[in-house]
């Protein structure tokens, strides 16, 4: 552990709020919902006060027994301010372990066991789900962002704790821990450090180097997802405004979007699809937006049709990205209004400037193709450390330093990916050929 972050190597949460305040405390952060942990600050904070608040919460947190190494598991109802615990907690030197508030009792309880006794910081809602639990004998403590109870401490009432320096992990130590939604089976828990952490910033400036000008950043992302925590280090280190939506409401989004103007809008594709309706509302919620991005999942070309339609800037575009928790963002492409319609949907783009090198490994010996698929690989310093617990089950993903993402496809004689399904364990041969398709 070391009070002096290397910046320039790896990517330190717990200071990033403190570091943009210095350059950028005047930028502004509007959420569309109230902070449970914090229900007095209101819907528009300076950067300058999220950083006050992130060490004032640390404060908190290490009054109430978190320190440097620990894991806290952070699990409660959808809320921004679950980034702002897990700020709070990594400005400890604490690892904070992202848990979906969707998980129910039975999977919860599975993946606390995996942990050398966290902390649990909860809320309410979420104790009452998780009542039959031994929570005693599965935490270490459980904090609860307001109100207490029995066996529960109250960050509420632990406001004025003593001030405590910030602490950092070494660029390769977990620094913070999101879990991975496997079809089946409980969820893996993937371990990222400073340095993975870090090294994911470099494809995603792409993006914000591709607005000419200061523009307002929609950000609309489950709250746990490493994702959220990339976005918002950018953002705050660039001075980007940013406009926080918890509530997917189309018609609650159209009022946000109206009153608040973005010029980026970054979403889920499930998100988009809900939404696209909007395009022909005439209030023209997306009139201001340059850029459309999402990851994760492919989106229909209807949809990104419609959303670049009812944009009324200069050549706006739609950044399509594919990647996944322990591979972070590995190709993308942009589609824009006059090539929107011939958009085919399995197409994940090129290796992203900064970014992985992505291969296409052969299931069978046989050269790959679209007739053939092979296992899309990803190698690079962003990949994840490992899954908690788990190193055995993350082996199997890895081959000489080629991470198997568990999806097959192809590439275009132009090294465009092209992602077909999933790898059902079902293809002739069990080792990949060393070639890239």
């Amino acid at each position: 552990m070391s009070r002096i972050p290397n910046h320039e190597r790896g990517l330190y949460l717990g200071t990033v709020p403190e570091r943009a305040a210095l350059r950028h405390g005047a930028t502004l952060l509007t959420l569309d919902h109230d902070l449970d942990v914090l229900p007095d600050a209101g819907r528009r904070l300076t950067v300058a006060e999220v950083a006050a608040y992130a060490a004032d919460l640390a404060n908190r947190l290490a009054a109430a027994g978190v320190r440097a190494g620990h894991h806290v598991a952070v699990c409660k109802r959808a809320n921004v301010d679950a980034w702002l615990l897990a700020t709070a907690a990594a400005r400890l030197g604490a690892v904070p372990v992202m848990l979906s508030p969707a998980l129910p009792a039975p999977t919860l309880a599975a993946l606390l066991k995996r942990l050398p006794r966290p902390h649990l910081l909860t809320d309410g809602p979420k104790l009452d789900e998780l009542a039959d639990l031994p929570l005693a004998g599965l935490t270490a403590s459980v904090i609860g962002v307001a109100g207490a109870g029995r066996g529960v401490a109250s960050l509420a009432r632990l406001a004025g704790s003593p001030a405590v320096p910030p602490v950092c992990q070494g660029l390769d130590e977990p620094a913070l821990i999101t879990h991975t939604s496997g079809t089946t089976g409980v969820p893996k828990l993937v371990v990222h450090t400073p340095r993975t952490m870090r090294a994911r910033l470099r494809p995603q400036r792409f993006l914000l180097g591709a607005l000419r000008r200061r523009e307002t950043v929609a950000v609309s992302v489950p709250f746990v997802h490493s994702r959220l925590f990339a976005a918002m280090a950018l953002t705050l280190l660039k001075g980007m405004p940013t406009l926080l939506v918890n509530d997917q409401d189309p018609r609650a989004v159209a009022r946000f979007f109206v009153k608040n103007r973005p010029g980026l809008v970054e979403a889920l594709p499930r998100s988009f699809l809900a939404w696209e309706g909007l395009a022909a509302d005439p209030r023209a919620p997306f009139a201001s937006v340059k850029y459309f991005s999402a990851t994760f999942d492919a989106l229909h070309p209807r949809t990104v049709r419609r959303l670049l339609g009812a944009s009324r800037r200069r050549n706006p575009g739609f950044f399509q990205i594919y990647g996944q928790s322990e591979a972070g963002p590995a190709a993308g492409r942009p589609y824009y209004r006059r090539h929107a319609r011939a958009m085919d949907g399995r197409c994940a783009g090129f290796p992203l400037p900064g970014g992985a090198r992505v291969r296409v490994a052969s299931r069978d010996g046989r050269a790959v193709s679209a007739a053939n698929p092979g296992f899309i690989e990803v190698r690079w310093d962003g990949l994840a450390q490992t899954y908690h617990g788990e190193r055995d089950r993350y082996d199997e993903n890895l081959r000489d330093g080629w991470w198997r993402t568990g999806d097959v496809g192809y590439r275009t004689r132009a090294g465009c990916l092209h992602v077909l399904d999933r790898d059902t364990g079902t293809a002739p041969g069990a080792a990949p050929a060393p070639g890239a398709g």
